[in-house]
C-alpha cells in the first residue's frame, strides 16, 4: 500500500507541477496578446479554466495524501486521549463519504451529462473539465483508506508535548 501511495504522490506532484508551469505560460500568453498585441487569445483563455480547474483538484487530491489539508486539532485533542483514534478515524470517514458521494458519483454524473457538449474556443468535450471530479475523489478515497490503515497500525496517539 504504501509503494501505491509514493507512485501516486509521484505522479500528482509532476501533474501538478506540469499543469502550474502550463497555466504560467498560458495566463503569459494571454496578457501578451491582450495587452501587446490588442488580439486576446481565446484558446488561452478557456485552457488556463481547464487546466486550473485541474490543479485545484489534482492539488487537493495531493494534500490529503500529504495529510496537509485543514483540520481542527484543538477540537480533537479537548477528547480523552483514548477517543483521540477513533476522532481521526470518523474525520477520514466523513471525508470518504464526501469524496465519494460528490466527487465521485456528482463528478460521474456531471461528466456524462457534459460529455455531448462542446468548449466554445477549444471545440473539445466539456466532459474532460468535468473528469477531474471523479479522478480526483478516487485519489482522496485512497490516500484517506491509507490514513485510516496507518491510524489502526499505529494504535491510540500518543500525546503532544508542547
Amino acid at each position: 500500500m504504501n509503494l501505491i501511495k509514493k507512485g501516486l504522490d509521484k505522479v500528482l506532484s509532476l501533474f501538478c507541477i506540469g499543469l502550474f508551469g502550463f497555466l504560467v505560460l498560458l495566463v503569459t500568453w494571454q496578457v501578451f496578446t491582450r495587452f501587446v498585441l490588442n488580439d486576446p487569445s481565446v484558446i488561452s483563455e478557456e485552457l488556463a479554466k481547464y487546466c486550473f480547474v485541474w490543479l485545484v483538484l489534482f492539488g487537493a487530491a495531493y494534500v490529503f495524501g500529504e495529510k496537509g489539508h485543514m483540520s481542527i486539532e484543538f477540537i480533537k485533542h479537548t477528547f480523552p486521549q483514548k477517543w483521540q483514534l477513533g476522532a481521526d478515524i470518523t474525520i477520514e470517514v466523513v471525508i470518504i463519504v464526501f469524496a465519494i458521494c460528490a466527487l465521485v458519483m456528482g463528478g460521474y454524473n456531471a461528466t456524462s451529462l457534459a460529455w455531448t457538449q462542446m468548449a466554445a474556443a477549444l471545440q473539445i468535450p466539456v466532459g474532460y473539465l468535468y473528469a477531474a471530479m471523479p479522478l480526483s475523489g478516487l485519489c482522496i478515497v485512497f490516500y484517506c483508506l491509507h490514513n485510516i490503515y496507518h491510524l489502526i497500525k499505529q494504535g491510540v496517539p500518543q500525546a503532544k508535548k508542547a
